[in-house]
């Protein structure tokens, strides 16, 4: 049987030129049949005969070629013209048509040319058939058009900039035609498209920021600062790669927030100080957003802030300075009666709700940032430290706490409400430089409540003590929390002393209580000699007795200054009860001895 005659070269290539012109009808919508199975089998064996024939005869590299060719004369012939006619929105719709129908072809081509791809691109190491229909189309399509497609995109994109309605889907469908031709490589749309827009970008809002500085509060700026980024955003959403929202953002945020921020901060009635004095919640928290994309960008705000909560600080603190003084201008000849303290106990009102205020800034507006913390904390710390009225915050504070913890206070809140104000007073603690005067203070006021039994709650009491320890250590506390404990273990030794005179058949003359402190922890007291009423010797004697036998190598020293007396007055209208210190008591007692 005689060999099947090979396939020349032009013979086989006019028959593949009829199935290409064929495909470029159909592409360019002109009058024409689709391929039946039997046409698409007999391309695809043309090509499979043609590189499969023994050399001389084996046309795979000259097929090769012409694939390539093919692809180039239909760009010169048809899609460039085509191309060159148009301009602005008409030419995008344009080129995105032919780039549809540039990568049918390559699909039907690829197809028929398929036996290359598998063989003769494989064993020479070429691009693939998809690939090089891809680069005819980028060296000669794209690059002819892609100056005039960008200025095209660049306009729709102001425009849309400007309010109006735009193609988002061509604009993306062109775009991705920038990065589908870098092949896996974002080159071409950043050089090409990217950095242009950019540039763009920048310009576009150096002339809004310019023309708004000027025409608009801070408020008003703020919010179509806010507006303009997240249209931005937006942006980049709907048809630009994500990759260029930072590189975007950022050209906005220069022009807009960065150039502009001390012109917008100082505005005189609307910038940073104006929306913290008129407290604008609202547009300090969008402050906030804003500046905190630039780098430092909070710094000047925070500045503000701490600027703002100390001035108004300072204004507590001249307020009760000017009251007090005006107070005792109007009390002057009268008998003095703790001239002043109602202000300075609200003095300290007010600045624990000055403090709620701006912590809840710091909360809600300034999103817990540490740098408002740290710019609060120094603002109480500038008018905390400063006297007040002639005395020191220290002072106030241990008074305030003391008119909450005793009975009959002029503060009547419920036990909540005194728990939560005495969290808060510690808090203020830590703005005050001093703690150890505060603690002086505080453990005068707390031996008085104690000793005198002026305290409302035991539990308050330890409340504020662990909150103080938790604060200022357990140094700080030491000799508080003692107290506390002397006063518990007073009463047991009560107890143990009205069992022992039960036991020993007792009876004093006088009913009699004893409250055993231990020296370290108590303020100094002044110990004196006092020529007691028998009634009252007898019972310190019998006390001490009871004490020594009780306890060992301890010495009690007698306090009168702090002992309370009840006595009952016989007079003759009727009979009064009088309650009285032991010095007092004892006086009055020798008038039990005088005649008449």
């Amino acid at each position: 049987m005689a060999d099947k005659k090979p396939i020349e070269l032009e013979e086989g290539w006019s028959s593949m030129q009829r199935g290409i012109n064929k495909l470029i009808r159909l592409l360019e919508g002109e009058q024409e049949s689709q391929f039946s199975a039997e046409q698409y089998m007999m391309l695809y064996t043309t090509i499979y005969n043609m590189c499969t024939q023994k050399p001389p005869y084996d046309y795979s590299e000259q097929l090769y070629q012409r694939y390539r060719e093919a692809f180039n004369n239909y760009i010169n012939d048809k899609v460039l013209p085509a191309l060159r006619e148009h301009r602005d929105e008409v030419l995008l719709k344009e080129l995105l048509n032919r780039w549809n129908n540039h990568k049918v072809m390559v699909r039907w081509l690829s197809r028929f040319f398929n036996y290359l791809d598998r063989y003769y691109v494989l064993r020479h190491s070429l691009h693939p058939l998809k690939d090089v229909g891809l680069l005819c189309f980028r060296d000669q399509v794209y690059a002819d058009v892609k100056r005039n497609a960008r200025s095209a995109v660049l306009k729709l994109i102001e425009r849309e900039r400007e309010g109006e309605l735009i193609d988002k889907a061509l604009l993306k469908n062109i775009l991705d035609i920038f990065i589908e031709v870098g092949m896996g490589s974002m080159d071409h749309y950043e050089r090409d498209f990217e950095e242009v827009l950019l540039s763009d970008t920048g310009s576009y809002y150096k002339r809004k920021a310019a023309e708004w500085i000027n025409e608009d509060s801070c408020p008003e700026y703020m919010l179509k600062a806010e507006e303009c980024l997240r249209l931005e955003e937006e942006r980049v959403d709907n048809y630009l790669h994500a990759s260029t929202k930072p590189k975007l953002l950022k050209e906005v945020e220069t022009e807009v927030l960065a150039k502009y921020e001390n012109d917008l901060l100082q505005k005189e009635h609307s910038g940073c100080a104006a929306l913290l004095r008129d407290d604008k919640t609202e547009d300090l928290a969008r402050m906030y957003r804003l500046f905190s994309r630039i780098t430092k960008g909070l710094d000047p705000i925070a500045d503000c802030f701490k600027e703002h909560v100390e001035s108004e600080g300072m204004k507590l603190v001249k307020e009760v300075a000017e009251a007090v003084e005006a107070k005792k201008e109007k009390d002057a000849g009268k008998p003095s009666r703790d001239s002043g303290t109602s202000h300075e106990q609200q003095y300290v009102r007010q600045v624990i709700e000055l403090h709620d205020k701006y912590l809840a800034y710091v909360s809600t507006c300034f999103a817990n940032s540490s740098l408002f913390h740290k710019a609060l904390k120094e603002a109480f710390e500038g008018f905390c430290n400063k006297n007040v009225a002639g005395s020191t915050s220290a002072e106030l504070m241990a008074n305030f706490c003391d008119n909450l913890l005793k009975k009959g206070g002029s503060e009547k809140l419920s036990d909540e409400a005194i728990e939560e104000t005495l969290e808060k007073v510690v808090k203020l603690l830590a703005y005050i430089s001093d703690k150890d005067l505060f603690a002086e203070f505080y453990r005068k006021r707390l031996a008085r409540r104690l000793l005198q039994d002026k305290s409302a709650s035991d539990d308050h009491e330890r409340s504020i003590l662990t909150r103080l320890k938790q604060q200022c250590g357990a140094q700080f506390t030491s000799k508080m929390e003692g107290m506390v404990t002397d006063l518990q273990l007073a009463r047991e030794k009560q107890q143990n002393f009205d069992e022992w005179k039960q036991s020993k058949n007792k009876q004093l003359p006088i009913d009699m209580s004893v409250t055993v402190l231990t020296t370290g922890f108590w303020p100094t007291y002044k110990s004196m000699d006092l020529a007691l009423p028998a009634e009252m010797v007898e019972g310190i004697n019998a006390f001490k007795d009871f004490y020594e036998a009780e306890t060992k190598h301890r010495k009690l020293t007698w306090v009168y200054t702090q002992g309370t007396a009840v006595l009952k007055g016989n007079f003759d209208p009727k009979s009064l009860e009088l309650v009285l210190s032991t010095l007092q008591a004892a006086t009055l007692l020798l008038f039990n001895e005088a005649e008449e």
